[in-house]
């Protein structure tokens, strides 16, 4: 039986999800949620999560939601059918991928999230204007977090070390969008940053999930 994941191909913690999921080749079908909507506020996708943010997966009789703990649940169930994203049978691999699925959670996504929240969802869903001296904030976090990016980058081709792992995959849907933005010179002005980047974004998995992370339409020309 398919997975099901409730969200939307352009939210950045569906794309996450779903990058996962085809990496580890599961198969799974897409539920789209309609937050114009306001589809994820009402009660049977509350049923899923209860506090109304997408994605949710449901497999069989087991609902899911938080993206990261969907994530390493895919990558364990799936791991003899798709790329080894936890280093299960490696012991200090595997806690150097986790302590970096942390960096990514607690560092760079409180880094990088306010300037993709100013520059698409203020004007897209609120009619607003971005907020320049909130976006210059979160661009001097995320240079500080990058800055010690570019450290440990420079010594490993990814973050946990010569694999890519979970760790590596959780950057992609926000820093696809960012690399679309003024910001990207952050990872363009970090040559070790950039050359991970383009290893991590080019994988085919990726690939065919951002063939549907487009934001046309959705802001303002």
């Amino acid at each position: 039986m398919a997975l099901k994941l409730y969200g939307d191909a352009i939210s950045t913690c569906t794309a996450r999800v779903l990058a996962c999921a085809e990496e580890m080749n599961a198969e799974y079908e897409l539920v789209p949620v309609n937050l114009g909507a306001g589809e994820h506020k009402q009660p049977p996708f509350l049923s899923k999560n209860p506090f109304g943010q997408i994605p949710a997966l449901e497999d069989g009789d087991l609902t899911l939601f938080e993206s990261r703990s969907i994530t390493k649940y895919l990558a364990t169930k799936y791991s003899d059918k798709g790329s080894d994203l936890l280093r299960l049978n490696n012991l200090k691999e595997a806690a150097i991928v986790n302590t970096w699925v942390e960096v990514e959670s607690q560092h760079f996504n409180p880094a990088i999230s306010p300037i993709f929240y100013q520059r698409v969802i203020v004007p897209a869903f609120f009619q607003g204007t971005p907020d320049e001296k909130a976006i210059e904030e979160a661009v001097v976090n995320l240079e500080k977090v990058l800055d010690l990016y570019e450290e440990k980058l420079s010594k490993t081709k990814y973050l946990a070390g010569d694999f890519y792992s979970l760790a590596d995959l959780h950057h992609l849907p926000y820093t696809y969008y960012v690399m679309e933005m003024p910001e990207a010179k952050c990872f363009n002005s970090r040559p070790h940053v950039k050359a991970w980047w383009e290893a991590i974004s080019t994988r085919p998995a990726f690939n065919k999930v951002a063939e549907n992370m487009t934001l046309a339409g959705l802001l303002p020309s």
